[in-house]
């Protein structure tokens, strides 16, 4: 397990690069140009500053989240093909800085969702809620105005060029089935994976969040069947997945330990996070901690090491601690504990079992 910590970039975090450096065991930051829209492809020389910055720090580049994909790819609009050549220019010029896994998604308009991004915990702390009845009534661009209004740092997935085209995608997204997203996004892999194969970049979808259609949008990454026939739209080492057992762990029917046992070879880059859910649908993220949520985290991280993985992980959304002022989720405490208690997993499993290397790994 190669452990990775997302950062959004100098002047766009308010956790820094020296901070993280602090971390036990983590090696590489897991990065993105928030700043280009999605569909343009990047531009060489602020990847190179990017590749400048961690290098000062000896972290590598070598997982990108993400590289947004276009909506009118989503949507299989004449006007794909474009966006769909400079999403391979994009892929060619990170493999030059050594760039070996692309998260992305494909989930129509948004990439995730929550109707509290402040919600007070027992214990003080606050952490990202969905209401799940809320959901269902409250109006999207309502949404959208609460998670954007208070916040200076970018809000991923809710980017504010796409969201100011609301209205016509909502229309463009009329009567789009899941079977019609299932062959968009196969067109989509057709012309992306061979190139991502012949630069060494394994793609890696990201799961749904929340695993589920909202507001009448199709849902289509949402557990371990459909993450299987994802796996055969194309058959490459290079179609793979990002999986996020916060995101599929929101479905108390996802088996997440079976998920690794099954797909463990296509998994270049996990995200371990936990999850509470109620008996009503609604879910909060709390501590990585297995005790303290519905997800197995325990069970996760034995069924990593006990297929050897030597993928990327990274601890995923974490609660606000000790009145940080942070991007919601994205703050530097609870961060850093869910790393120091995956590696005490880690540790123990290794103390018990040491995983067997394959030659020349690190």
């Amino acid at each position: 397990m190669r452990m990775v910590f997302r950062w959004f970039g100098e002047g766009n975090d308010t956790v820094s690069l020296g901070q993280i450096k602090q971390i036990p065991g983590v090696e590489g930051i897991v990065w993105a140009l928030h700043d280009v829209p999605a569909g343009e492809a990047w531009p060489i020389d602020k990847i190179n500053q990017v590749r400048d910055q961690a290098a000062a720090y000896n972290f590598h580049l070598d997982v990108v989240e993400s590289v947004n994909v276009h909506e009118d790819i989503k949507l299989g609009l004449p006007s794909r093909d474009p966006y769909i050549q400079n999403y391979i220019t994009t892929i060619q010029r990170l493999a030059q800085v050594g760039v070996k896994v692309i998260c992305y998604n494909f989930m129509p308009i948004f990439d995730w969702a929550r109707t509290d991004l402040h919600k007070l915990m027992d214990d003080g702390s606050t952490a990202l809620f969905f209401e799940k009845s809320k959901i269902n009534d409250v109006d999207p661009f309502e949404l959208v105005k609460g998670i954007n209004q208070n916040s200076k740092l970018t809000m991923p997935g809710w980017e504010p060029e796409r969201l100011a085209h609301l209205t016509s995608l909502f229309e463009a997204y009329k009567g789009v089935s899941s079977e019609e997203l299932w062959g968009n996004l196969t067109y989509f892999l057709e012309a992306v994976v061979p190139v991502a194969e012949r630069c060494g970049i394994q793609m890696a979808i990201h799961p749904d969040d929340p695993p589920w259609p909202i507001f009448g949008l199709p849902r289509i990454i949402t557990g371990q069947e459909s993450l299987r026939r994802l796996l055969s739209l194309v058959d490459s080492p290079s179609n793979g997945i990002t999986l996020c057992s916060g995101s599929l762990g929101a479905n108390p029917d996802n088996n997440i330990v079976s998920m690794i046992n099954e797909f463990h070879d296509r998994i270049p880059f996990a995200h371990i996070r936990n999850v509470r859910v109620y008996e009503n649908g609604d879910f909060i993220e709390t501590s990585h901690r297995t005790q303290d949520g519905t997800v197995d985290i325990t069970g996760i991280v034995k069924a990593y090491h006990d297929n050897g993985f030597e993928g990327y992980a990274r601890p995923d959304h974490g609660r606000h601690l000790w009145d940080e002022e942070c991007r919601p989720g994205y703050g530097l405490y609870d961060r850093a504990l869910g790393i120091m208690y995956l590696w005490g997993l880690w540790d123990a499993l290794e103390r018990v079992q040491p995983l067997h290397r394959k030659e020349g790994s690190v």
